[in-house]
């Protein structure tokens, strides 16, 4: 397993353009991130020709599953988008299920990691606005994995669901302990406020098309969803 990447140093409010100039993970490492992490199932070990097809297989999965549905998706499918064949495939992935389970693992791995990443800010709330706003930032660079996901996750193995669903819950949980961290929320708004603030932070990523065509940008929606979750705590006080 490769290590975790380095931790985040940005201050607890930061735009899009400064996540993008200090993140560990990008749209253009992300392949790196996948070849290690699944090393012994890629049975190219040329970096540069994995990095390169994986890019390829990723991108035409996202298009077929946007298109018609992964389930309805064949590895046929696939080598025909992706001008790969069957061998050429089967070097990468054995299977749908795996094709399935390193998208999930590249999407639980970075947010599991987004609490390590802003564990330096002492202050709760200052802490829980970086986590957000680092949530959105991920879901804008790696908009078809995570639209993916959502989107797909009825549709995985049973296995990978329960995993899916751990690990959103997981970040919830994180969210809520933040939270809970303020004298005047119960344990139960803390967990209800961490719910609906994870739930605006997927509205992105489900629903861009809706901010697009009104100009909301990224950095607009994340100061407005902050914005909610500080004037709920005043509120409470």
């Amino acid at each position: 397993m490769p290590p975790a990447p380095q931790l985040l140093s940005l201050p607890p409010t930061f735009s899009c353009a400064d996540f993008r100039r200090v993140t560990p993970v990008d749209e253009a490492n992300l392949w790196g991130l996948i070849f290690d992490r699944n090393a012994e199932a890629i049975r190219v070990k040329r970096r540069d020709t994995a990095l390169e097809n994986l890019e390829r297989i990723f991108a035409a999965t996202f298009r077929l599953a946007n298109a018609s549905g992964f389930q309805a998706m064949t590895l046929r499918d696939l080598c025909r988008e992706t001008g790969m064949s069957m061998g050429g495939l089967y070097s990468y992935i054995a299977n749908k299920d795996l094709l399935s389970a390193m998208i999930d693992d590249v999407i639980r791995y970075l947010c599991e990691m987004l609490p390590e990443w802003f564990s330096g800010i002492a202050d709760p709330l200052d802490r829980l606005e970086a986590v957000l706003r680092g949530h959105l930032f991920l879901s804008e660079m790696l908009h078809p994995w995570f639209f993916f996901m959502y989107l797909e996750t009825r549709t995985l193995p049973a296995a990978q669901r329960r995993e899916a669903m751990a690990s959103e819950l997981g970040i919830e949980k994180h969210m809520a302990q933040m939270l809970a961290t303020q004298p005047h929320l119960s344990a139960a708004q803390s967990q209800l406020l961490a719910s609906h603030a994870l739930a605006m932070v997927q509205d992105w990523h489900l629903k861009q098309w809706k901010y697009n065509a009104a100009g909301v940008t990224v950095d607009a929606f994340a100061d407005s969803v902050v914005a909610l979750v500080r004037a709920r705590v005043a509120d409470a006080r």
